[in-house]
């Protein structure tokens, strides 16, 4: 689907969902939704319209909860994601999956000059180094072969099931799923298959705790002094694993296409890597056009921008749109360029200067606490790939965006190595 596809799908998805009943949606227009970010962000709870959308799991998860639910699980994480051992933890399942997999993989593929596609790689490779940090467990899909995963298949079949309940109103997978009728009939069948693959891991650490974020979420106590229950730590972990496989390795795949479109932004990579990435995520290649930050009115409110939104509203912040906004990134805001998040000597790299207009990773409160580790995983990947290779798009092969919540490729990414 190209852009304009996209973009038309967009609109439609808005106007379906300001037709609910009640106080209604209201989707601002990009100049007001950058402006107000601050307010949403900081005041703002998710509100139960998108959160009734998600199964369980993933819903209740850190992700998808608010109140104190959402506090306690955000302070636990909290104090384990700043820790240097989780970050040194992240660097050996990454440069382990690099060193014994990924580059035999892309070695022979080399030798017999035949393509492969990389945005599969990617997302096996990052799917290993996610479950290795948060249960301790390897699954090895990034092997030799490409070996069939039950658990990785019905996990992007169920993540793709809620994408329909997120665009169609409620009323109407609500009937699907009383009936047990297409995307809500697979959608629970995939849930049974990864309900018994966590439900292994839960009760394996519970016997054998280990250095993963499983283990350290069973040493933690609720607001009431208890134990988390199994139900919840499979919530949190699947949040956890939802969105450090897919964001990852979308961000790495979109990453290499450019760079494959510029040999002149390769050659500066090493030096700029920081900003290329950036940049990349900027450019809205990760976080789909239907899916935003959507916050809920608790009660009447004000926005700083002199703006009216009444109790039971939702108010929906456009990520991909802000990353295309000539008012904040200038005229040139639809071309690919790393130069913008160096300094004017090109000598080192600059942040955004406000927290709000580069919002990939959210914002206070709710900054990603997995941020910096996702930097750091991709910058091992990057490097790794391209101090050793150099990939050659297929020729005539099409690489489109489709319509997820995460930017995946439609069409594979197929490269030559």
């Amino acid at each position: 689907m190209g852009d304009r596809q996209v973009e038309a799908a967009h609109c439609k998805v808005l106007k379906r969902r300001t037709l609910k009943g009640g106080a209604g949606d209201r989707h601002l227009p990009p100049q007001e939704s950058c402006a107000c970010a601050p307010d949403m962000l900081r005041e703002l709870p998710q509100g139960p319209a998108d959160a009734g959308c998600l199964p369980r799991p993933p819903g209740g998860g850190i992700f998808n909860s608010d109140g104190e639910t959402w506090l306690l699980q955000r302070k636990t994480a909290a104090l384990e994601f700043t820790t240097r051992t989780l970050r040194q933890a992240m660097a050996r399942w990454t440069n382990r999956s690099i060193r014994d997999r990924l580059w035999r993989i892309l070695a022979d593929h080399c030798a017999d000059e035949r393509a492969v596609d990389l945005q599969y790689l990617l997302l096996c490779l990052t799917f290993d180094n996610i479950c290795g940090l948060t249960f301790g467990k390897d699954p090895e899909t990034l092997s030799p072969g490409l070996p069939h995963n039950p658990f990785t298949v019905a996990f992007d079949t169920a993540t793709e099931a809620t994408l329909q309940r997120l665009l169609f109103p409620g009323f109407f997978w609500r009937l699907k799923k009383a009936l047990c009728l297409g995307s809500e009939g697979r959608l629970w069948k995939s849930l049974e298959v990864v309900d018994r693959y966590i439900t292994t891991a839960i009760t394996e650490r519970k016997e054998n705790p280990s250095n993963d974020l499983l283990s350290w979420f069973m040493k933690k106590r609720d607001t009431h002094g208890n134990s988390f229950s199994s139900s919840v730590l499979q919530r949190i972990a699947l949040n956890f694993v939802l969105v450090g496989r897919d964001t990852s390795s979308v961000a790495l795949s979109w990453f290499f296409w450019t760079v494959m479109q510029r040999p002149d932004v390769e050659r500066r990579l090493v030096d700029e890597i920081a900003a290329v990435l950036k940049e990349t995520w900027r450019a809205g290649r990760v976080i789909g056009r239907t899916a935003g930050d959507t916050k809920y009115v608790v009660t009447d409110d004000m926005l700083s921008d002199g703006t009216m939104v009444p109790t039971g509203s939702t108010i929906n912040y456009s990520i991909y749109s802000v990353g295309r906004m000539e008012t904040i990134w200038g005229n040139d805001c639809r071309e690919f360029r790393p130069e913008r998040w160096l300094s004017a000597e090109g000598d080192r790299f600059e942040p955004a200067k406000d927290l709000y207009q580069f919002a990939a990773f959210n914002g206070e409160p709710r900054t990603c606490l997995g941020k910096d580790l996702a930097y750091l995983q991709m910058k091992s990947i990057a490097l790794a790939v391209l101090l050793r290779h150099r990939l050659e798009l297929v020729s005539g092969h099409r690489v489109q965006q489709k319509m997820s919540l995460t930017l995946f490729m439609k069409n594979e990414l197929r490269v030559y190595v």
